[in-house]
């Protein structure tokens, strides 16, 4: 078998299908969450706190004095961006939080399928069918625990 052939074989298997959907899908959601978090939910929380910007909050490392990151980034000033950094924050809790709640939603929807344990046992001595924690047969009083 050739390595293209091998290669067409492993693509057009579902799983890899899955992913990739999958993954075009998690970068469009990442997307929109960080739109969602930039520019619907940190500015009422900025305003709430004093009209505070958190994409511009940042540390100057620098000696010279710069009023926004776009001005210290425009002249190679070294700078720590605590603020865009909340902004990943909450976009990560976002993103963890929907995640979880697929993953719940998925058991819940897998467990429905899936069998009950069962409930009953074999008695070894007479083969009657008993309840699963018993420790002594009720049809020939056998003792199950040396069993």
């Amino acid at each position: 078998m050739s390595i293209i052939s091998e290669f067409k074989e492993f693509a057009i298997k579902g799983n890899v299908v899955n992913l990739a959907v999958g993954f075009v899908v998690g970068a469009a959601f990442g997307k929109i969450v960080t739109s969602f978090t930039n520019d619907i939910l940190m500015p009422p929380i900025g305003l709430a706190l004093g009209a505070v910007d958190f994409s511009n909050l940042f540390v100057n490392l620098s000696s010279r004095h710069y009023d926004t990151i776009a001005q210290a980034k425009a002249a190679g000033a070294p700078t720590l961006n605590y603020g865009m950094f909340l902004n990943s924050i909450v976009d990560f809790l976002i993103i963890a939080f929907a995640v979880f709640l697929i993953v719940k939603w998925t058991n819940i929807l897998t467990r429905a399928n899936r069998p009950k344990p069962p409930e009953t046992k074999s008695c070894p001595y007479c083969m009657t069918m008993i309840p699963i924690g018993a420790t002594r047969c009720p049809h020939c009083t056998s003792d199950l625990k040396a069993a």
